[in-house]
């Protein structure tokens, strides 16, 4: 996720305010200086590892790990400040959410549910999982953060982008913090994993590139993979590539070359190669016996 971050305010409407700081260069005298908004939300990603938070309104510091994350009702205005130590990088994203939003949205009047939701969100009760462990984020999670920092649309588009993303995030942190739902609506990490490869397969993607867009070990990403699909990433992605080129090749249109790069394969004979193996002849030779 490294290479797409984007620092400063990245969205800003008269309800939501999304803000990511990105200090690659941190000394030990930087504080970063994050404000709350009057009756807000702040939802915080901790993109980098050791981060320490002061909340001046109640004086409490706390100490996060890298992919943790805490939602935060501020009833009045106030001011926290965010560092790490021993010159680390500081990188977080701040999503900020007006309180009648979450109200409108939730509408506590509809039933005793949506009432103990808001109560829990304007208690604080989302900060921390089990004990004073602060909640880590799931595949799901890193997605969407991944999303809304790569999107690049303005305008209504982008208004009505942000705010179904982030009603997905507050979806994805009620389910965490009611665990007899994680297992049953949380999608599988095998699945993300794959959902990554579907749309990605076209580009030279490994294991190694899996496992840090998720933050997991590549080794996890592949026993992941391999048990619940029971093939190898490697495979799996020759599969799709084959079966968007058979796809492609009727249409007399397009030039093979062109098919080999479509399907991610930089040189035409590793291209050729790999079609051949699969469907035992050549392009050439299928396209001309269509």
């Amino acid at each position: 996720m490294r290479s797409q971050l984007k620092s400063g305010h990245l969205f800003i409407s008269e309800d939501i305010k999304i803000i990511m700081q990105e200090d690659l260069r941190p000394d030990q005298s930087f504080k970063s200086h994050m404000l709350e908004g009057k009756s807000s939300f702040n939802l915080i990603f901790m993109l980098s590892d050791g981060i320490n938070l002061e909340g001046h309104d109640c004086g409490t510091q706390f100490l996060f790990k890298k992919n943790q994350y805490i939602l935060h009702y501020s009833p009045k205005e106030s001011v926290a400040e965010l560092w790490t130590e021993n010159q680390e990088i500081l990188r977080y994203l701040q999503i900020q959410i007006n309180y009648q939003y979450i109200f409108n949205l939730i509408n506590p009047k509809l039933n005793r549910e949506n009432a103990e939701i808001l109560e829990n969100m304007i208690h604080n009760n989302f900060i921390f999982l089990h004990k004073e462990t602060p909640p880590d984020m799931t595949v799901e999670m890193h997605m969407i953060v991944k999303e809304i920092l790569d999107y690049n649309k303005k305008g209504i588009m982008q208004k009505l982008f942000i705010e179904a993303k982030i009603i997905k995030l507050l979806i994805l942190i009620f389910e965490q913090f009611n665990e007899k739902n994680i297992f049953e609506d949380t999608p599988k990490t095998s699945e993300m994993i794959r959902k990554f490869i579907d749309e990605n397969y076209h580009r030279n993607i490994k294991a190694e590139e899996i496992g840090k867009y998720f933050g997991l070990n590549q080794n996890t990403v592949r026993k992941e993979f391999k048990t619940q699909y029971h093939t190898t990433i490697a495979h799996y992605i020759s599969e799709l590539r084959m079966l968007k080129a058979k796809k492609m090749i009727t249409n007399k249109e397009i030039m093979i070359k062109e098919i080999a790069i479509e399907c991610g394969y930089e040189y035409l004979q590793n291209f050729t190669r790999a079609f051949k193996k699969k469907f035992g002849v050549s392009p050439e030779s299928l396209r001309n016996n269509k």
